[in-house]
């Protein structure tokens, strides 16, 4: 049956859409991927517009069907990821947005953030929710929202206020799983991985939390039903009538970061991964234990499958990484990603130079909202290689960052990191984290394992795998990098960039610019 069938995964990132079809054996079929518009209304704001990412939704599943060759009732499932935290309402009426989404990378709402520290919430916070209070997460999202949406945008003749509205469950709140699991099946559902990361959901009684709804003035009739990771009752099928002609279950879904530690295999405690994004987010599976953090780590939900315990893990959330590569892009330093490994070896050092792309603040272990970009020990000498290289080194550093809090947390010694995401195609970056961290860099053959975990989790739903084992045989090593720098050499690299946070931490005023 599964010799002409398929798994699809919407992956649903920061800067675009893509959807790929898998086999059986966990290989690419098929793989179409849109951009989306990054709105910038004030500095410190990002939105994108919901409407936008649900349109290219549609287009990269029809465009991937089309290029394989394959028509959609060969899909036995479609598996949902999405950037997490980004946060949007909507009318339930008209399923139209009452605003553009704001992205996880938003700072507007970094003052109430403030306001919560001084009102001694961030302890309560972190023992809910597991998370470091923070305008990363969706619960001061929503809470601007639902004060600041304009309720003339939504085309009514009588605007009601839009928390009156939401009391009544006419305005729905969701992350971008929900509002994709809405546009296709109808339903209005997360799942729970992405529910943790609301700052509204309680982790250890697996619950929204009514004091943190209170807090944030956010009413439970508006909020989806939370569901299993991979979910054999489905979250619901496409409509036959819809653009896929034809009913698909919907059955899997995870946020980025989970989608991307279940892709990886990592189903047993100890087992560890880094994506290298736009951010980088480094997991550790902890089992059924919700380990709490003394350095500065988050505790999450890892996956759940239907009728099994929750698996917690450890994350280390870095806030800018591939982006940073962007940004030299932007500043056209590099014309192409490719180039920076050339320009980077073309020098022997960054010749003291380090970056520090706090450019939207630090998250762990730092967790400083006002940190800011900060290049420091340039010289007359300093050349754009010696900036692409810092870059890239602040990768490995920030990465370091994490796996030394994640060690002294967990009690357990690193000896090998499985690493995907766009950046680790850059083998001197591997090499370059290898030598850093100090520790082997395993690199899968299938590297798109956000998207891989998605499906996992969409098609362990419906048996079109039968268990987890049977995906560990499809789990292939691509290359290993070994460290090569000397120890001492690393580690003293590695004490001047502690310098350098320091020297960006708490730069930026009023409104975060």
């Amino acid at each position: 049956m599964t010799d002409n069938t398929y798994v699809g995964a919407v992956d649903q990132g920061t800067t675009g859409t893509r959807f790929i079809v898998f086999d059986h054996g966990g290989q690419v079929v098929a793989n179409a991927y849109e951009k989306h518009e990054q709105i910038y209304p004030e500095p410190g704001w990002v939105e994108h517009d919901p409407r936008e990412i649900w349109e290219n939704t549609k287009h990269v599943i029809t465009q991937a069907l089309e290029q394989a060759g394959i028509s959609a009732d060969q899909l036995e499932a479609i598996g949902v990821t999405n950037q997490r935290e980004t946060t949007l309402l909507w009318d339930a009426d008209s399923g139209q947005p009452v605003h553009n989404a704001i992205v996880w990378q938003d700072r507007r709402t970094t003052d109430r953030v403030e306001q919560l520290e001084e009102d001694g919430l961030v302890g309560p916070i972190r023992e809910k929710t597991g998370l470091e209070a923070d305008a990363y997460f969706s619960a001061t999202k929503a809470e601007w929202l639902l004060e600041n949406a304009d309720p003339i945008k939504m085309e009514r003749a009588r605007p009601d206020d839009i928390s009156d509205r939401a009391e009544r469950g006419e305005i729905l709140f969701g992350t971008i799983d929900t509002w994709l699991i809405y546009n296709l099946t109808g339903n209005h559902i997360t799942e729970v991985t992405n529910a943790s990361r609301t700052m509204l959901y309680n982790i250890h009684d697996l619950e929204w939390d009514d004091e943190l709804l209170s807090e944030f003035s956010v009413s439970e009739a508006m909020l989806p039903e939370v569901r299993p990771s991979s979910d054999d009752e489905t979250y619901g099928t496409t409509d036959e009538e819809g653009f896929l002609e034809a009913e698909i279950p919907v059955a899997g879904a995870l946020g980025d970061q989970q989608a991307a530690l279940f892709g990886q295999t990592c189903f047993d405690a100890g087992d560890a991964k880094n994506t290298y994004g736009t951010g980088s987010f480094f997991l550790m599976n902890t089992g059924n234990e919700a380990v709490e953090s003394d350095h500065g780590l988050l505790t999450t939900i890892g996956f759940q499958k239907s009728g099994e315990d929750v698996q917690y893990a450890l994350e280390g959330s870095i806030f800018i990484t591939g982006a940073a590569i962007e940004w030299l892009e932007d500043l056209s330093l590099i014309d192409d990603p490719a180039e920076t490994a050339e320009l980077a070896r073309s020098v022997d050092s960054t010749d003291g130079v380090y970056v520090v792309p706090a450019f939207t603040g630090l998250g762990a272990p730092h967790w400083d909202q006002r940190a800011r970009g900060t290049i420091v020990g340039m010289t007359r000498g300093t050349r754009k290689e010696h900036i692409v290289r810092a870059t890239l080194e602040s990768i490995a550093y920030q990465t370091r960052d994490v796996a030394e809090a994640m060690e002294a947390d967990s009690g357990i010694e690193m000896t090998s990191l499985k690493v995907d995401g766009g950046a680790v195609k850059n083998n001197y970056l591997c090499q370059l984290q290898s030598d850093i961290i100090g520790s082997e860099i395993v690199r899968p053959v299938v590297d798109e394992t956000t998207a891989l975990g998605s499906a996992y989790a969409a098609g362990l739903a419906v048996g079109y795998w039968d268990d987890v084992d049977s995906l560990r045989d499809n789990w292939q090593i691509d290359r290993e990098f070994a460290p090569e720098m000397d120890g001492d050499d690393a580690d003293e690299m590695y004490d001047r960039w502690g310098d350098a946070i320091d020297r960006s931490l708490d730069w930026a005023r009023d409104g975060g610019e």
